[in-house]
């Protein structure tokens, strides 16, 4: 590295830098995900997404960059600081980096560090938890709601920090609750139009949905699938948990098969990691919101990410399309 530091500049300022600018940055970023691959000479090249709390973007490394060993050993997890050359492909910020190195643990304690790097909810954490205790509290039937509570005593604090995702959305700490929360407000506020629904097993299919993602991710500083999670899914992880306390907690043999479908359909389609599609009444409603919900978080990030001079975002995956960012005038 140089021997007078380049200012770090965050993701988001390097995407509003103009594509043809070929600037030079700096900047202390994650190393989100890290995958080796083979080009078609048989030489070796690493495919690397970096990113801090305002965004992140995907690059390419080759053998013969001189930081390329630097990003392999360093792994999912480690923090990098890297110095390169604004370039873009297929309109995506897609960096050429020049220098990497791995930024010691010991110059990681700072708040103020972790701050710029970890992303989190834009809602408090604290509030969305306190939140969440009122909704399991709402539920009436008692076997029902002691299923609840007894899966949420099980997986401990993870629920509250976890992330509901690794990249589609809601995917930073404290996004599993966010979601949920989310969806328990939509579920509340559609109750009244869908009276063959029973809110109390809806509530309660909506607070447990997605409690096998404790289990399935793992990581503090990256998010990445455990072994659990790769060899079963959070819907299979979801499953075991609910079966498990409903049986503690005497549920009715009715109500515990309708929540375990609800958990076991709430994705919606085999193809998206739904064991089985929605075939009753909450399981449908569920799988709607879930699906709802999962679209708009992609959707609201993507405008807290936009820079103002911007028009759409970058093309989301889960959306198929990038997204019109640029506010509506005042009328």
């Amino acid at each position: 590295m140089s021997s007078e530091p380049t200012p770090l500049s965050s993701v988001r300022e390097l995407k509003s830098l103009d594509a043809g600018s070929a600037r030079t940055f700096a900047a202390m970023l994650v190393v989100k995900k890290l995958t080796t691959k083979t080009a078609s000479n048989g030489n070796a090249f690493l495919s690397a997404d970096l990113g801090d709390r305002t965004g992140s973007f995907g690059c390419t490394v080759f053998g013969d960059n001189p930081g390329f060993e630097a990003l392999k050993s360093a792994g999912e997890g480690a923090v990098v600081r890297v110095e390169g050359k604004i370039e873009y492909y297929q309109g995506r910020l897609s960096p050429k980096l020049s220098r990497l190195a791995v930024v010691p643990e010991s110059e990681l304690t700072a708040p103020e560090v972790l701050e710029n790097l970890v992303e989190v909810a834009p809602e408090n954490g604290g509030a969305l938890w306190t939140e969440f205790q009122g909704f399991i509290a709402s539920i009436a039937q008692p076997e029902l709601r002691a299923t609840v509570q007894a899966v949420f005593e099980e997986i401990g604090d993870a629920f509250s920090w976890s992330p509901a995702a690794v990249s589609m959305h809601h995917a930073y700490r404290h996004g599993l609750l966010e979601h949920t929360v989310h969806m328990a407000r939509a579920c509340r506020a559609l109750l009244p139009l869908y009276l063959e629904v029973d809110a109390d097993l809806a509530m309660a299919g909506i607070l447990l949905h997605d409690t096998g993602k404790t289990i399935e991710y793992e990581g503090t500083l990256a998010t990445k699938r455990s072994r659990r999670g790769i060899l079963q899914g959070h819907v299979v992880l979801g499953y075991q948990l609910v079966r498990k306390a409903g049986l503690k907690a005497k549920l009715d043999a009715e109500r515990l098969e309708r929540l375990e479908h609800i958990v076991l359909s709430h994705q919606g389609e085999p193809e998206w990691g739904a064991a089985v599609y929605a075939a009753t009444p909450e399981a449908v409603f569920v799988s709607m919101i879930d699906n709802l919900d999962a679209k708009m978080g992609m959707v609201q990030r993507a405008l807290r990410q936009a820079n103002e001079t911007d028009e759409f975002s970058e093309r989301l995956l889960g959306l198929s399309s990038p997204l019109l960012t640029r506010k509506i005038p005042p009328a």
